[in-house]
């Protein structure tokens, strides 16, 4: 209890036992048992996973990957993503990374009537104190991950892994322009027909739940199954519509 719930003193730890589990001591003697050379025992403060998962629908993360395309020349590719909902707000490609350009990026990619708070990105060097401050003008607040942690940047790393597995690792992009076309399009298969299991599952764009079905494991009598080919066949969305008469 002590490691799970780090704003917990001895005597809330006891009252815990006691009402909930029927434990009746006190609260001298969750102190002899207390995890005092566990470096986590002095934490009073919630965990990164946490804040996250409490604020996930005020944060928005971006950062970078790079491509290379078919003569070797190296391409920058900027991805912003809401993390309550999954959804890639902008993307967008670059042969040469300024602060300028990734500035105009995230003014792209940040409505004004948004409601987020925070922006997490990492220390790249793109990102300057004159990012920042164009990011506060925007009205979100910089979190900048530690130095070595992926990890505190989470998200936007699993999705740049996903980007990488269900994409870039099938494709050789001839140039920037091809490689634009080629990530715009999985884009909008990621937010509008992908499956994301942490969703429930669900997709980021679709807002309804689907339609309940008397028969779950058959098709009504007037419905066939089509079949959308995404990035030359790479991958494919599925959807139902009327059959002809």
């Amino acid at each position: 209890m002590a490691r799970e719930n780090p704003s917990w003193g001895e005597e809330r730890i006891a009252d815990e036992l006691w009402l909930k589990l029927s434990i009746h001591v006190s609260p001298r003697t969750v102190r002899a048992y207390w995890p005092a050379k566990d470096p986590w025992s002095k934490r009073r403060s919630q965990s990164w996973n946490t804040f996250t998962r409490n604020h996930a629908r005020a944060l928005v993360a971006c950062d970078f990957m790079v491509a290379v395309a078919a003569r070797l020349h190296v391409i920058y590719i900027l991805v912003v993503m809401e993390i309550g909902t999954r959804r890639i707000l902008h993307c967008n490609t670059t042969p040469h990374l300024t602060a300028k350009w990734t500035i105009q990026q995230l003014r792209e990619a940040i409505r004004s009537d948004h409601e987020y708070r925070f922006l997490i990105h990492d220390r790249h060097a793109t990102f300057s104190s004159e990012l920042d401050a164009a990011v506060a003008n925007l009205g979100l607040q910089v979190l900048k991950t530690p130095i070595r942690t992926p990890q505190a940047n989470a998200y936007c790393e699993r999705l740049i892994g996903t980007i990488r597995r269900e994409c870039l690792d099938f494709m050789i992009p001839l140039n920037e322009r091809h490689l634009r076309r080629i990530v715009h399009e999985w884009v909008s298969h990621y937010n509008r027909g992908r499956p994301h299991s942490c969703l429930g599952p669900g997709i980021p764009d679709q807002r309804t739940a689907p339609p309940y079905r008397l028969h779950r494991h058959s098709l009504e009598g007037e419905k066939r199954i089509i079949s959308t080919s995404i990035l030359g066949g790479l991958h494919h969305e599925y959807a139902l519509e009327r059959a002809a008469a």
